[in-house]
């Protein structure tokens, strides 16, 4: 049967392909235009409550609280509890 035990593919594991079809300009304008859509607009970072309120668009709704937290604190490389856009 196709797709059993197979798990979807990780962003890391995409990034090259992405890049490649985009080239870097392209890429780094997608994850512009993917960081804008996920912030928090009065603050200008993405925040556990804005990455909540737009999960639906990335299919992520059904991801529980301490989910989304855990998403955010690894990329969160300067401990202020957010993304900003170089982090994202």
């Amino acid at each position: 049967m196709a797709g059993i035990g197979k798990t979807a593919p990780e962003f890391e594991d995409l990034l090259p392909v992405m890049a490649e079809k985009l080239g870097g300009e392209g890429l780094m304008r997608e994850l512009s235009n993917g960081f804008k859509m996920l912030m928090d607009k009065d603050k200008g970072v993405i925040t556990v409550e804005s990455l909540k309120r737009n999960a639906a668009m990335l299919g992520l709704q059904d991801l529980r609280h301490d989910e989304l937290v855990s998403m955010v604190k690894e990329g969160d490389t300067d401990g202020d509890g957010a993304l900003n856009e170089m982090e994202f």
